[in-house]
C-alpha cells in the first residue's frame, strides 16, 4: 500500500490520476469544509477565494447543497451557514463509537479530581478532532468541544496520536505534513522529535504551551487492535500548572484511565 493513500491522504497528484476518484463528490466535500467557527457565513465569493473552485462551479455546488439540507442560506443575505443536515450526517458516526461510552466514566472522573479539560479525540486526515469533551476548567480559554480540531505535532493529543498508530501510516502523516507546509513542518518537528525521546519513558505526551502558550496538556494513545488509535488528553490553564502539577497530580490518573478504557474495548 502507498502510505501516501492511507486514511485520506492521498495528493491532489495522486487524486488526479484514480479513475474511482468522484472529484464532483469532493468538491462539494471541500465547499462544506471551508465553514469554520471562525468564518461560520460565507457566501459563493467567499467560497471560490478558499477553495479555488470556478465560480460556476461554486454556484452549481452551493445551490445543490441547500437543496439536500447541509447549507442553508442566510436570510436577507446571499450567504450560506452548514445546515442541520452536517449534524445528522455526524450522529450516525458518533453513536457507533463504542470508545465514547466506555471512556466518559473515567473522563468525567478525571475532570472532576483535576478540574482539566478532558477530551477524547482521533485523527481527521492532517489534524485532530474531537469526538468527546468534559469541560471544568474556566480558566481554559480553547474550550473544546465535540467536532472541534486541533493541529497534530504541536499539541500533546496529535504527537498521541501519532504515537498510537502503525509506522506506516505514521510515516504518510509526517511525509502530507512536510509537504503542506514545510515552513510549520519545520518548526514542529523538534517538537516530535521531542516527544519520541521522552514518551518510552514516562508513557504519555507532554506541550508546555507549545500549541497556545495559555494552555499547557498531557495526552496518551488509546491502542485497540485493527482499530484507527485514539488519544486522550487533559489541558489547563498555564497558570493552573504550578509545581509540575499536570505530570505530578494528572498523569497517573490519566494513564490509568487509558489502561481501563483499553480494558473495556477487549471485553
Amino acid at each position: 500500500m502507498d502510505p501516501n493513500t492511507i486514511s485520506g491522504l492521498a495528493s491532489a497528484d495522486e487524486l488526479a490520476h484514480d479513475r474511482q476518484f468522484a472529484t464532483n463528490l469532493a468538491r462539494g466535500v471541500e465547499v462544506l469544509r471551508a465553514f469554520t467557527p471562525a468564518r461560520p457565513i460565507l457566501g459563493n465569493q467567499d467560497l471560490v477565494v478558499s477553495t479555488g473552485l470556478p465560480k460556476a462551479t461554486v454556484s452549481r455546488l452551493t445551490y445543490t447543497l441547500c437543496l439536500l439540507g447541509f447549507l442553508s442560506r442566510v436570510p436577507g443575505t446571499q450567504k450560506y451557514r452548514l445546515g442541520s443536515g452536517v449534524l445528522a450526517l455526524a450522529y450516525p458516526m458518533l453513536a457507533a463509537l463504542p470508545i465514547r461510552q466506555v471512556a466518559r466514566p473515567y473522563m468525567e472522573a478525571i475532570a472532576r479530581e483535576t478540574g482539566c479539560t478532558v477530551n477524547l479525540g482521533m485523527r481527521d486526515r492532517l489534524t485532530v478532532v474531537y469526538v468527546d469533551s468534559c469541560r471544568l476548567d474556566p480558566t481554559n480559554v480553547y474550550q473544546p468541544d465535540i467536532g472541534s480540531t486541533r493541529p497534530v505535532l504541536s499539541t500533546s493529543i496529535g504527537r498521541a496520536l501519532l504515537l498510537g498508530c502503525s509506522a506506516e501510516e505514521r510515516t504518510a502523516v509526517l511525509n502530507r505534513l512536510r509537504v503542506e507546509d514545510p515552513e510549520r513542518f519545520r518548526v514542529e518537528k523538534p517538537m516530535w522529535t521531542a516527544e519520541q525521546q521522552h514518551f518510552p519513558a514516562r508513557g504519555y505526551c507532554l506541550s508546555p504551551g507549545e500549541w497556545r502558550s495559555e494552555i499547557h496538556a498531557i495526552a496518551a494513545p488509546i491502542r485497540m487492535q485493527k482499530q484507527e488509535p485514539f488519544a486522550l488528553n487533559c489541558s489547563i490553564s498555564a497558570l493552573r500548572d504550578k509545581d509540575g502539577y499536570l505530570e505530578r497530580e494528572v498523569a497517573p490518573k490519566l494513564l490509568e484511565a487509558v489502561r481501563q478504557i483499553e480494558f473495556g474495548l477487549m471485553r
